[in-house]
């Protein structure tokens, strides 16, 4: 950090850490803004654009080998003008230049990514990924690299020209709404369950091969799929299976942190044995919510375990005094990735009696060869049971000497030199944390984990709403970047699944407010759906829509889902409207790569099945009950909300639904409620069987 030091370069006053981590680099690096694109157009020097962020590996490496370098900052300096760029704070900008890497190399992007863009239009003319300080691995010297690319920009003016018009064009189509006229129909929703089970590693979980990675909305569509067809009365059990299995191999693994809680982003081998050490908040968020669902729908101790673990690291290493949760922790300390994690069994060793260390050691692998750098990672080897036969001892104590000994090993962990943390405060991820929270203290009854997400929304309404509008990103006191179609999509679900849990009028009408602005300013009203950024957003080279679920659910499927669960609460037909005209402007992509649209599938399943919305009116501990019969059981396309007696400015929709005596329940499917339902025993009947 450079909060206490003057600078070399512009970076020292940005909010994102990995800018910050850039500011005393040799290479005049300028953020992205109208004085880096007006200078490049001055100088008329070609822009080096470089996005990465704080917890990747390969940009630190990259860092250090070049943009630490003199001698490669002095040629960078000369002949571009140089951009950094936090792709978590920008996904906007690494959205465009990944594609067009894509189109330009024929290969697939990454982090760090490297472009040169012309100047007037900031289209690229030629892009990469990592490019090495000397020639290996198959790439060039970047510094060679760099002479060669600006003698080609300063010769071949007229040849980038016409290939950035092709390339704009290219772009333009992969941006294009495809209307096909198709009627929506659910054969979608069976050929995506198809092809993962076609996809799906039915010895070790999950879809494909190394590197894997845990695909929360492939395992979520999964375990809707199985929900869905048991109201037929044909349960897939196979498809609950894949989901569930896939879960408890994660869980088992190493890309699970076995003493501290929380996952890594991936597994390098296809035993989720070692990771990439990098822990991120937004692939957190989803995973806690599916594991306390999980643990709802299959009873399983060991799902409600990892659910309430990864919701206390959240709550111990990534939330702020203030309430927000920070963004990612790296992967590496002190200059290693996984240094903090790992051991060797005489560390282990030193700490625990003998009979706790000859238990870990063998659940964890300590009497195994080591799997990570001459080192032990800790993966499970050796379930429960088999512990428990081998040294005599009931499951549950061999549990309980496992649980102790691994608190020590934790407080032992904690006291090495942590792995950096990306301190910064990103909106849409924090929702997707507050969802997870409330799903996770509504499957669990975890209270912890309702007052920790009312801290976040408390954060984001108080810092993050200003004007009528939200703003993306937050650090050391400033909020700036106006927000993407992610952050408002993301907080009226999360704020959606609270109100589940508990309560508030206030954040009801908050969700009403976000879903005005994100009819107002990111619908496309010609061809129906969404635009990843606003209506009066920076100009880019293109105004990406994005709806494939990538490392996160598309944003476009849950703006899908939040207009159309909240349209249903509130009796609203323009944002059912709104979401049914997204799902037929989509319904061309649904139908190419159903897989790749697990989110937006989720959307259309509610689109052709109605959510039971359940009203509940009344006090105190019969309240309470009846809400815990509606919210605990996993009911995937159930919402219920508990409202107390006393509660007003209620909109028209829920005020209509009176205060008794007794408590009492409304259930609603589409525009119609039942009668007022007075009995539990009557509750319990009518939601018998609705998942």
């Amino acid at each position: 950090m450079n909060d206490t030091h003057q600078t070399r370069n512009r970076l020292g006053e940005e909010t994102s850490p990995y800018l910050q981590q850039h500011a005393d680099n040799p290479v005049d690096w300028y953020a992205w803004g109208p004085e880096a694109l007006e200078t490049a157009r001055r100088e008329n020097k070609p822009i080096l654009l470089s996005i990465g962020y704080s917890a990747c590996h390969w940009c630190h490496v990259m860092a250090h080998e070049s943009f630490e370098d003199e001698d490669t900052a002095r040629l960078m300096n000369e002949r571009f003008v140089n951009i950094k760029v936090d792709r978590e704070e920008r996904p906007d900008l690494d959205k465009l230049y990944q594609t067009a890497h894509a189109m330009l190399t024929q290969r697939a992007g990454g982090w760090p990514l490297t472009m040169f863009l012309t100047a007037h239009d900031q289209m690229p003319f030629f892009g990469g990924t990592y490019f090495p300080k000397e020639a290996r691995y198959g790439l060039p010297a970047f510094r060679e690299l760099l002479q060669r690319v600006a003698d080609f920009h300063q010769q071949h003016g007229d040849e980038i020209e016409r290939q950035n018009a092709s390339l704009q064009s290219a772009l333009g189509e992969v941006y294009a709404q495809r209307e096909t006229g198709m009627p929506l129909n659910s054969a979608a929703l069976d050929q995506a369950r198809a092809e993962l089970a076609q996809a799906f590693d039915s010895h070790d979980g999950g879809f494909g091969a190394a590197p894997k990675f845990p695909h929360p909305a492939s395992i979520e569509r999964l375990l809707r799929h199985w929900a869905l067809t048991c109201d037929g009365g044909g349960a897939d059990d196979h498809a609950r299976h894949m989901a569930l299995f896939t879960l408890e191999k994660m869980a088992l693994g190493g890309i699970y942190d076995q003493l501290g809680g929380g996952f890594c982003r991936y597994s390098v081998d296809d035993q989720w044995m070692i990771p990439h050490f990098e822990k991120m908040l937004y692939d957190n968020g989803p995973l806690l919510a599916l594991y306390a669902q999980a643990a709802a729908a299959a009873g399983e101790p060991l799902f409600e375990r990892i659910a309430r673990e990864t919701a206390d690291w959240v709550m111990r290493e990534m939330q702020s005094p203030e309430g927000g949760y920070y963004a990612s922790l790296d992967a590496d300390s002190e200059g290693e990735e996984g240094r903090y994690y790992v051991w060797t069994p005489d560390e282990a060793r030193e700490l625990l009696p003998p009979d706790a260390y000859e238990t870990l050691a063998r659940r964890f692998g300590l009497d195994h060869p080591p799997n990570f750098e001459g080192r032990w990672h800790l993966h499970v080897f050796k379930d429960l049971e088999t512990l428990a036969a081998k040294t005599g001892r009931p499951v549950k104590e061999t549990e309980v000497l496992l649980d102790t000994a691994r608190a020590t090993l934790l407080a032992a962990r904690e006291r090495r030199v942590r792995p950096g943390r990306d301190d910064k405060i990103l909106t849409s991820w924090n929702a997707l944390m507050i969802r997870g929270m409330a799903i996770a203290a509504r499957h669990l009854g975890l209270n912890r984990c309702t007052e920790s997400a009312d801290r976040a929304l408390d954060f984001i309404r108080a810092t993050m709403w200003r004007d009528g509008r939200l703003l993306a990103t937050y650090k050391g006191g400033r909020a700036h970047l106006a927000a993407y179609l992610d952050d408002y999509a993301f907080l009226i679900d999360a704020i959606l699944e609270l109100l589940q849990v508990r309560w508030r009028t206030d954040e009801l009408l908050f969700a009403r407010e976000l879903a005005e602005v994100l009819l107002a300013h990111f619908e496309d009203k010609e061809h129906g759906g969404f635009f990843f950024t606003a209506d009066d957003h920076e100009t880019l080279i293109q105004r990406p829509r994005a709806l494939a679920d990538e490392a996160m659910p598309a944003g476009y499927a849950i703006a899908v889902q939040a207009l159309s669960r909240l349209g249903h609460l509130l009796g609203e037909t323009r944002y059912l409207e709104a979401a049914e005209r997204a799902l037929r402007a989509a319904a061309y992509a649904m139908e190419q790569a159903p897989s790749a649209h697990c989110a937006l599938l989720t959307a259309f399943e509610e689109h052709l099945h109605y959510p039971q919305v359940a009203i509940l009116r009344g006090e105190g501990e019969d309240l309470d009950r009846w809400a815990q019969a509606c919210i605990r059981p996993y009911a995937p396309r159930r919402l219920c909300f508990a409202l107390p007696a006393q509660a007003d400015d209620l909109p028209p929709a829920l005020a209509d639904k009176p205060v008794e005596e007794q408590t009492v329940a409304y259930l609603c499917t589409g525009m119609t409620c039942s009668a007022p339902i007075r009995a539990a025993a009557e509750l319990e009947a009518a939601l018998e069987g609705t998942t």
